[in-house]
């Protein structure tokens, strides 16, 4: 897709179940596994709902970043939560490219506008996620991008499903950062 075809938007309340049902596609289930991106291996249960979406878009500070088609609004492609964290870093997470689109660099250009917006708009220097450490693959598509493994990792939330069904016991999360 060219430039001209995508259309970059702050999500609303009125987005909430299209964008659930597009985290949910590239990461768990049958659907997530046609992309790259899955976690269906590593986690069954749900990534994502509409309570989560509502809080995020609930602050102040924070936005679900879609990527849609610039002649088929509605029709997500892509979307990102990007937030100013408490210690005024940038947040990057819920990166989500619709499992059929993948690997055409749709996520390349989603990732390239929420870091824009978090240096531009809020004037943010550092930019920092989180990626569940045997995600491997994934980490090196950031890395790739200018994302520093920072040595920290945080644990994986055990017993809330609210972050999914865990299928191993190894599972955490490493904490990467780009200078922007």
């Amino acid at each position: 897709m060219t430039d001209d075809t995508i259309k970059f938007r702050a999500a609303t309340l009125a987005d909430t179940d299209a964008v659930v049902a597009l985290v949910e596609s590239a990461y768990r289930g049958d659907s997530g596994r046609r992309g790259w991106t899955t976690e269906a291996d590593i986690l069954d249960g749900r990534r994502t709902g509409p309570d989560e979406i509502e809080s995020v878009l609930g602050k102040a500070q924070g936005m679900i970043l879609i990527a849609e088609r610039a002649d088929a609004p509605g029709e997500l492609l892509a979307c990102a939560h990007i937030a100013v964290e408490d210690d005024g870093s940038g947040y990057f997470g819920m990166f989500s490219v619709n499992p059929t689109l993948q690997g055409g660099g749709i996520g390349k250009r989603v990732l390239a506008e929420a870091e824009r917006v978090a240096r531009e708009q809020w004037n943010l220097s550092l930019i920092r996620m989180s990626v569940i450490n045997v995600r491997e693959e994934l980490i090196e598509f950031y890395v790739r991008r200018g994302y520093e493994r920072t040595g920290r990792f945080e644990p994986f939330p055990y017993g809330d499903a609210r972050f999914g069904l865990p299928k191993r016991d190894d599972l955490s999360f490493e904490i990467l950062e780009k200078k922007l």
